[in-house]
C-alpha cells in the first residue's frame, strides 16, 4: 500500500484590531507568516485560499499535506510564532487522511493540488443507519451518487477520511473554475438516495485560490512593501 498523507485544513480569523496597527508592524507579521509557509512548502504541498467576502467567521485558509502528524504539528507551531498568528483565532480546523474509496477507482491516496479558481469545503457525517446497511447495498446506492458527480466534469472532488481523527467522518472538497456548476451539482446530489443518509454537511466554505502573499494582502488591502526584507524561514520547531 502506498504511503498515505495527512491533510490539514486550517481556517484563520484575524482580530479587526490588527488592521489598526502600524503598517510596518503588519507587514512584518505577514513576512513571518510567509516564512513559516515557505519553510513547510519547500518539500510539502501547501496551498492558500482567501475567504474575505465569502464568510464572516474566517478570513484565510491553509491546506497542508504531510506524511505524518509530527510535520503538521511542527508547521503549526512555527506558524503560531508569527506576528499575524498572534492576532488571529482558528475558528475551524479539519484533519483528514488520504484513503482509497470503497465505491470508485478514484486515486485519492496520491497528494494532488487543487487547480480550480474556487474551492468549496465542508465536513461530512453520515447517519449510523448508513453503516448498518449491507456492503453491497451501500455500493449500489453510491454508484448513483458517483454517476451524478461525473455529469459535472469541471468540478473535481477531493475527499479525505477522518474517522476517529476529528469530529467529522470526511472532509469533502471540490475545486472548479465554475461556481455555478458546483451549486448545480450539490442541488442534484440532494435528490439521490445517498442524500437521505446525510447527518451533517455544514458549515460550508467558499474559498478563492490565492498565493499566501495575496491572501494576506486581502486581510488589510495593503501589499507588502519592497522595503521590508523577508524574514528567513525558521527551522521546524518541536514541542
Amino acid at each position: 500500500m502506498s504511503e498515505r498523507h495527512f491533510v490539514k485544513y486550517t481556517f484563520l480569523k484575524v482580530d479587526p484590531a490588527w488592521r489598526r496597527l502600524d503598517p510596518a508592524e503588519r507587514a512584518l507579521g505577514k513576512r513571518e507568516f510567509i516564512a513559516a509557509c515557505d519553510d513547510f512548502g519547500t518539500d510539502h504541498l501547501l496551498q492558500a485560499f482567501t475567504l474575505v467576502g465569502t464568510r464572516g467567521d474566517a478570513d484565510l485558509m491553509l491546506v497542508a499535506e504531510a506524511e505524518n502528524l509530527d510535520r503538521i504539528h511542527e508547521f503549526h507551531v512555527v506558524l503560531g510564532q508569527s506576528g499575524l498568528a498572534k492576532w488571529s483565532t482558528q475558528p475551524y480546523s479539519f484533519l483528514g487522511l488520504r484513503k482509497a474509496s470503497e465505491y470508485s477507482d478514484e486515486q485519492r491516496q496520491v497528494p494532488r493540488a487543487f487547480r480550480g479558481r474556487y474551492l468549496f469545503v465542508y465536513p461530512f457525517v453520515k447517519t449510523r443507519a448508513w453503516y448498518a446497511l449491507p456492503a453491497d447495498e451501500r455500493w449500489r446506492i453510491m454508484q448513483d451518487h458517483i454517476r451524478v458527480g461525473r455529469e459535472y466534469p469541471s468540478v473535481d472532488n477531493h475527499t479525505t477520511y477522518c474517522f476517529g481523527l476529528d469530529d467529522q467522518e470526511f472532509v469533502v472538497a471540490f475545486d472548479t473554475d465554475d461556481a455555478g456548476a458546483f451549486l448545480d451539482l450539490v442541488q442534484r446530489l440532494r435528490t439521490t438516495e445517498s442524500s437521505s443518509f446525510t447527518l451533517r454537511d455544514t458549515p460550508s466554505f467558499t474559498c478563492l485560490a490565492a498565493s499566501v502573499e495575496r491572501a494576506l494582502n486581502a486581510l488589510d488591502g495593503d501589499a507588502l512593501p519592497a522595503s521590508i526584507e523577508a524574514i528567513p524561514a525558521s527551522s521546524p520547531a518541536t514541542a
